[in-house]
């Protein structure tokens, strides 16, 4: 069915989110059939789109091309987010393997980090690889809570979020006052990360300054209860589009200006778990939603790095 434009369910809360929004750009739903869609990761020298279906232990790719979708690899982890380093790699956080993980150019998969000081990480869940070429991802035990994201197994340290260091291997704890740390992106300028905390209640965003490598003054950014983000992503002018979970008129994806107003929403029948921009222009935000990942053009642009 046609969409009357401007799109109803692109939505205005604050007059800094209009500029933002494209009056002849409708939400697409691209692609479904999924049983839980995660980590959405752009690939512009090939025009496609690689995302996780976690249960299915499956890595997909959607063709901007053409709007065909295909296993990119499978088993592969109980793969939940990803994201791209410096040199145009696929980073994986696998839930079932507990293991972060590259993507080879010739397609062949290394093991990056699999245990901190000699125990095993209990799964990661979410990744960002900063300009230095340091990837930071948090680990929160998301894969061993039950058999459906990954293997049911008991928790054997803090869930964190960590740095390593691909070049030396190093990795080192980055935060640890969280519950359970899951999505997270810096800022433009990387001087801030944000990351959301995921347990039961209650469900908060912080932010942290990045000074000389390390977290430091964690706060809050917002908080949005009974709703929550997930997965996020900053644009070029510090904006943060989260994927977003709180029922019928929250579902989709909330957008948080850099002083955390909320500013708007993009909402969808189904919540939101990650986000990431893309296409041509990096101008394409892609939604990964339960069973189906949708699309939207906006007037901004997504940072490199996530």
């Amino acid at each position: 069915m046609p969409v009357r434009y401007p799109d109803p369910d692109v939505v205005v809360l604050d007059p800094r989110f209009q500029p933002l929004v494209l009056g002849l750009a409708a939400i697409e739903r691209i692609a479904t059939g999924f049983r839980f869609t995660e980590g959405p990761a752009w690939f512009g020298d090939g025009r496609y789109l690689v995302f996780a279906d976690v249960p299915n232990d499956a890595l997909m790719r959607w063709d901007e091309v053409n709007g065909s979708v295909a296993v990119l690899r499978s088993p592969a982890g109980n793969p939940d987010g990803n994201t791209r380093d410096r040199e145009g790699r696929l980073i994986t956080c696998e839930l079932g393997s507990r293991t972060l993980t590259r993507t080879e150019h010739d397609g062949t998969v290394t093991v990056l980090a699999s245990h901190f000081e000699g125990t095993r990480l209990t799964g990661p869940n979410d990744v960002v690889v900063k300009s230095d070429g340091t990837i930071w991802f948090s680990d929160n035990g998301a894969g061993i809570r039950g058999n459906y994201l990954g293997d049911k197994a008991p928790q054997e340290m803090p869930f964190r979020v960590y740095r390593l260091d691909p070049a030396t291997g190093a990795l080192t704890v980055a935060i640890d006052d969280m519950a359970r740390p899951n999505g997270l992106c810096f800022s433009p300028d990387e001087s801030r990360l944000y990351v959301v905390d995921t347990p039961v209640a209650p469900k908060l965003t912080r932010v942290y300054d990045i000074v000389d490598g390390k977290a430091m003054n964690g706060r809050l950014f917002f908080d949005a209860n009974p709703g929550h983000a997930d997965g996020l992503r900053c644009d070029t002018q510090g904006n943060v589009w989260c994927g977003f979970s709180g029922g019928p008129g929250q579902d989709g994806v909330a957008v948080f200006a850099p002083d955390g107003t909320l500013i708007g929403r993009i909402l969808l029948p189904e919540r939101c778990a990650n986000v990431c921009f893309g296409g041509r222009k990096r101008n394409r935000l892609f939604m990964a939603a339960s069973q189906s990942v949708y699309a939207l053009y906006v007037e901004a642009q997504g940072v490199p790095g996530g």
